[in-house]
């Protein structure tokens, strides 16, 4: 550490950084115009490196399995605005971008990043992601259970300027408008994702002119010096040896057959390595994982069982995960990956507890419920006479642990997103709400039991709308461990002209 770096104004730099991206999530969510973001909190806001987009700090409510993702994403769009030299940076440049091959998670996942300048010199980057509830494709949501390749699920952007030196090209927004359902709702949420990235700029600028440039900039590498030798210290405490650990995808929603996830992690040293390589082949429908989803949700899972690290590119440092070339772990374009963030993630990270639990039991749980439910329904209301695109996650319960019985309704694995208020949702779309309980006796048994999951019972009031589901946990329950049961299975019913089915796929 710096001579001139006391430990007083290192802690007080770190959370300032922290704080600008708490900022920047609560200007987000507060200004965005979809509830999928304003009240679902499904986004993220974070700060990255300037040479090649290393984590630096993300909000603590903003997803986890973006952490990852982001910083890949961010390298992807300095790799770009390199290659390019008529692509110079400006002071009020943004980046979007959506290609899931390109650090990205699924379409619906529209990522803004911003170059930051302090005067008149690039310090940084600011990223944000925010899912929007509609970007084409096949149906109205993006997650089509039945696509075999990505233009089936949307529009995919490569990174190019969406504002260019503050002003915003209506070109390239009128494009993006033009293939997106309920085109004229998405200019809220594109100005609430460019404002918080303001907000994020007026907040750092604040901090370097406090501290000054060189003194953030030793803080910045202090920290991630920090963080790794902190995630060191906890695997180091894990006995060396190989552990295996295997979760199970539903299917793909095409081939109703189920995929299989199986890691080898090995504990050396200071260092856990992840392979993956046994896993299932590539698949036809929507559930392949691009590898930046595969690492992210990697690293999600290890901050699952060590919450206490600080988050940024330091804390993963330890982490080797070997590229699963050959399998449904590691999408290349065209594959179709809509299901990878919201279900394939959670699957991932269930693999790595359930190896971590044969390495360190006294600190892992059983399996969370591990899907996020995803539900879209999209139509036009005739009583408005405007298009509607809704998109619904659910809760689920945690695992038993050693201290204690399962969270009840808590969030997915991947984030701190939670389910849109039903009183917001029977306000803005034609839809009813006839039951939403918890699902009693969905936890697993045992000593201690896992927490319940949620049922809810959702009718279209009026009108024409399409229906699509994209979850999982249908065929087998969540894992339990060291002897307790599995949780319940998930289950969909659909209602129709009086008649009552089980879709084939079961939870797609």
């Amino acid at each position: 550490m710096s001579t001139t770096l006391d430990p007083v104004t290192l802690s007080v730099i770190q959370n300032g950084l922290q704080q600008v991206c708490a900022e920047m999530d609560l200007a987000f969510s507060r200004s965005a115009f979809s509830p999928v973001i304003s009240e679902t909190y499904d986004r993220s806001d974070g700060i990255y490196h300037r040479d090649g987009g290393a984590l630096i700090a993300q909000g603590e409510d903003g997803l986890p399995v973006f952490v990852g993702t982001m910083q890949d994403c961010t390298a992807a769009v300095i790799e770009r605005a390199r290659a390019n030299p008529r692509n110079r940076l400006e002071p009020g440049d943004v980046f979007i971008v959506n290609d899931p091959y390109l650090g990205g998670t699924h379409l619906m996942d529209v990522k803004f990043v911003k170059p930051f300048f302090y005067k008149g010199e690039l310090f940084c980057w600011l990223a944000n992601t925010g899912h929007w509830p509609d970007i084409g494709g096949a149906v109205p949501g993006g997650f089509s259970a039945s696509a075999t390749e990505s233009e089936q699920e949307g529009l995919r952007l490569p990174p190019v300027k969406l504002y260019k030196a503050g002003v915003l090209d209506e070109e390239i927004l009128s494009i993006i408008l033009s293939n997106i359902r309920i085109a004229d709702q998405r200019i809220g949420d594109i100005k609430a994702q460019a404002a918080a990235l303001t907000v994020g700029e007026r907040r750092l600028t604040g901090m370097l002119d406090r501290y000054g440039r060189d003194t953030v900039d030793d803080a910045i590498a202090e920290l991630r010096r920090r963080a790794a030798q902190q995630m060191r210290a906890k695997i180091a405490a894990i006995p060396d040896g190989v552990y295996e650990g295997e979760s199970v995808v539903d299917s793909d929603g095409v081939v109703d057959a189920p995929l299989f996830i199986r890691l080898t992690m090995t504990k050396r040293g200071e260092e856990l390595f992840f392979d993956f390589s046994r896993s299932s082949p590539p698949c036809e429908g929507p559930m392949n994982s691009v590898i930046a989803t595969t690492r992210s949700s990697v690293y999600l899972a290890i901050k699952h069982i060590f919450p206490d690290i600080p988050i940024n590119a330091g804390t993963f440092e330890p982490l080797h995960v070997a590229d699963p070339d050959g399998t449904f772990l590691y999408a290349r374009y065209p594959r179709p990956v809509s299901g990878c963030a919201a279900e394939v993630s959670q699957r991932i990270a269930e693999a790595v507890f359930a190896a971590m639990t044969r390495a360190v039991p006294d600190l892992l749980f059983a399996a969370p419920a591990g899907t996020s439910g995803n539900f879209s329904l999209g139509g036009l209301d005739p009583q408005t006479g405007r298009g509607f695109v809704c998109y619904l996650i659910s809760g689920g319960g945690y695992g038993g642990h050693p201290g204690g019985d399962g969270l009840s309704n808590g969030c997915s694995t991947i984030g701190i997103s939670k389910t849109t208020p039903i009183e917001v949702i029977e306000q803005r779309y034609p839809i009813l709400y006839e039951e939403y309980a918890l699902r009693e006796g969905s936890g697993g048994a045992g000593r201690t039991r896992g927490g319940f999951g949620v049922r809810y019972k959702v009718r279209l009031r009026r009108g024409k709308a399409r229906a699509s589901f994209v979850m999982d946990h249908g065929r087998v329950g969540p894992q339990g461990a060291v002897g307790g049961a599995d949780g319940a299975p998930n289950t969909v019913l659909v209602e129709r002209g009086g008649e009552t089915y089980t879709p084939l796929h079961l939870s797609k």
